[in-house]
């Protein structure tokens, strides 16, 4: 019995050799899609100018044979789409350009076309102030444009206030079961009650351009300046969504489209700043996603962590705010076993615990900051992560991004019980600034072909860096790449090993593939960042609510419908935006607002103003945090050692083709062990073994 808990032991490592990353993994296909038309690769971030990736929004159709590619002119007018072949990347025809169009907010393939989420001016009655742009669906069938519906602005939810798009950050998906488009982005109303306020809108469109109000998944207001979007189609609505808001939390709130619903995080924030913690401006997409046929979805976020919980007087009893355990930025993931239910803990909001992050899956940990965090899955088991790094980051900035030299961006594969496999990989090279999609057996998505800097503010318009060529990078299923280019992909030393492993579909190769790679070190050395405990200033006043908020049980208490709240600023030495700035609460009839201009744009990059702690600075810890009910893998730390080094892809396809086999040989043995009585304790031996591998013995 003891061979038979060999060979089983054998096969176990088989599989997560097959589905970590190794060092022939990333494919790269740089500058192959001609645009046609030039576009400015850099979004600068709120307030701090910071660079951020201007999304291209990328998809595929559903039956694999076209693709699409949107892009905003460097003119910062018109948005383009261009038509590409999924197989090589190049362009087919000439793109079609939808006019006046001011960005590219999300893009849904389709066998005869592609629908596109943009913002475009509008005229006439209660059109919105100085030609603000509002959000609006467009759908293109055979190279022509069958609908246009606008999902704000004249006419929608003009009971509640007609909203504006001024920054089209959100996203567009598509359920082929429930024959909807959801669309979920950032408003502004420009009337009503909420005139002045920022907040987040989730809007319906039938397959004929119709707009469709449904009880419990449409919502004209939700999140609270909702910098951070995730939002994924489901069967039938409402879709599954995340919002981040400026009043300290992340919410799974599908169920609830407000500030709301089950917790998935507390994070610092700043009146009228949200944290980035989906990309902030241009971000929004990639964050949230289904393992292929089943109920599960994965989110991916940027977390600085969360201590020393106080009171949302704002907001009320169930509501906590607190301060960053860390400056700098780490990469958190959190499994749903539904479009609605968390699969692990909640983040509590118990005021005055000095930690609020225990219920944390953290991919990586350290004083390095990481940014630009998206996920996106293989196969019903299998996801990748991927991320930004700054060795050495400045944090100046409250509940916003950093800076510093960039270092290189991940790729992890995760299983979809949160484990990590393998260790990531890096490239100095190739990064994410598009929607990262599932190509047959690879996962693909669009980036430019350029120095990425991220070391001081970008500023506004174009930064001198326009291209017309987009380049692509792929990731196969299983982790074996071609492996056919000069200067290959490396495994980083990282900080989150892997424990165990799901199996996954073979991997396959590409005709075409150069990437230009170059590894770099994940885990930090460096001392710990210092944390100013925020102390709460007040701020104009929100508006209150006549109708009874949604609620769920959670661990925690949920709000009553009287309780509101404005995010108070944290008072610190690091600068803090200085917007008066309140959203209302996300319920259907809110009180009238206090008045609320939006934020002026600042005309030098970093913020004037600034005040002094009130309270000693924290010194953080630099460990990740242990959640109770947390597998013993989450999280980070260096790799045990025990696992054998990444083979190359030769090695990876004859381990495939040998596990049939040896699954059948073991099959075999179990039978003949049954057959003489020895059969339950070899089953009991290999229970224990795997028991014992999962639990670090």
């Amino acid at each position: 019995m003891a061979s038979t808990a060999l060979v089983f032991s054998f096969l176990l490592k088989c599989v997560f050799v097959a589905a970590q990353l190794s060092s022939s993994s990333l494919e790269s296909h740089p500058d192959v899609l001609d645009l046609g038309f030039s576009f400015d690769p850099v979004k600068p971030a709120y307030w701090t100018n910071l660079p951020h990736h201007r999304r291209t929004p990328f998809s595929v159709s559903p039956d694999g044979k076209s693709a699409y590619l949107a892009y905003l002119d460097s003119s910062d007018t018109n948005v383009h789409v261009a038509q590409v072949d999924p197989t090589t990347f190049a362009a087919v025809g000439t793109p079609v350009t939808v006019k006046d169009g001011k960005e590219a907010g999300g893009l849904v393939a389709q066998n005869d076309g592609f629908a596109l989420l943009t913002n475009v001016a509008v005229t006439g009655t209660d059109a919105p102030p100085s030609n603000t742009p509002v959000p609006v669906i467009v759908r293109y069938q055979n190279g022509q444009e069958t609908w246009r519906t606008f999902v704000a602005g004249p006419g929608v939810h003009a009971d509640f206030g007609l909203a504006m798009a001024p920054d089209m950050n959100g996203d567009l998906v598509y359920s082929e079961s429930a024959k909807l488009y959801g669309a979920y982005f950032v408003v502004t109303d420009y009337t009503g009650n909420a005139k002045g306020h920022f907040g987040d809108s989730i809007e319906y469109v039938d397959d004929t351009g119709s707009n469709q109000t449904i009880t419990g998944a449409t919502s004209a207001w939700g999140c609270s300046h909702n910098t951070g979007i995730a939002f994924e189609a489901a069967d039938e609505p409402p879709f599954a969504s995340v919002c981040a808001e400026d009043h300290g939390s992340i919410w799974l709130n599908t169920k609830t489209q407000g500030m709301s619903g089950q917790k998935i995080a507390g994070e610092n924030t700043t009146n009228g700043a949200s944290g980035e913690p989906m990309g902030g401006m241009s971000g929004s997409y990639s964050a949230l996603a289904n393992f292929p046929g089943t109920t599960q979805y994965i989110f991916a976020w940027a977390t600085r962590g969360c201590v020393n919980l106080t009171p949302d007087s704002w907001m009320g009893n169930g509501f906590t705010q607190c301060s960053p355990r860390t400056m700098n930025h780490n990469v958190a993931i959190s499994l749903m076993s539904d479009k609605q239910t968390m699969t692990g803990a909640q983040a509590i909001s118990t005021v005055g615990a000095p930690s609020g992050d225990d219920q944390l899956n953290l991919v990586t940990t350290g004083t390095i900051d990481r940014s630009n965090v998206h996920v996106a899955t293989f196969d019903s088991s299998t996801a990748l992560v991927t991320w930004e790094e700054i060795a050495s980051p400045s944090c100046t900035d409250v509940a916003m991004g950093c800076s510093g030299t960039f270092t290189g961006a991940y790729y992890q594969a995760v299983d979809s019980s949160g484990k990590t496999l393998g260790d990531p990989i890096s490239s100095n090279d190739v990064y994410v600034s598009g929607d990262i999609v599932n190509i047959g057996d690879k996962l693909c998505w669009p980036y430019v072909n350029t120095a990425w800097d991220l070391s001081k503010p970008s500023g506004y318009g174009s930064q001198g860096t326009t291209t017309t060529k987009m380049s692509f990078a792929c990731i196969p299923n299983g982790g074996a790449g071609s492996g056919s280019a000069s200067n290959s992909s490396s495994n980083a030393t990282a900080s989150a090993p892997a424990t165990s492993a799901a199996a996954t579909s073979a991997a396959a190769t590409s005709a075409v593939a150069s990437p230009s790679i170059i590894a770099t070190d994940s885990v930090s050395t460096g001392a710990a960042v210092q944390v100013p405990s925020p102390t709460p200033i007040s701020s104009d006043a929100a508006p209150s609510s006549t109708a009874a908020a949604v609620s769920e049980a959670v661990p925690t208490p949920e709000p009553s419908s009287s309780d509101v709240a404005s995010a108070p600023e944290s008072s610190s030495s690091i600068t803090t935006p200085t917007t008066n700035e309140s959203a209302p609460v996300p319920t259907p009839t809110p009180a009238d607002p206090a008045p609320e201009p939006e934020p002026s744009t600042p005309t030098d990059p970093t913020p004037s103003s600034s005040s002094t702690p009130t309270e000693t600075p924290i010194t953080t810890i630099t460990t990740p945090p242990v959640s109770p009910s947390a597998s013993p893998s989450s999280g980070s730390g260096s790799g045990s050692g025990s696992d054998p080094a990444p083979p190359s892809p030769t090695q990876q396809q004859q381990a495939f083709q040998q596990i049939l086999k040896l699954l059948e040989q073991l099959l075999a043995l179990f039978k003949s062990s049954n057959s003489n009585g020895e059969g339950a304790e070899a089953a009991s031996k290999v229970k224990a073994r795997r028991h014992a591998r999962d639990v670090g013995v």
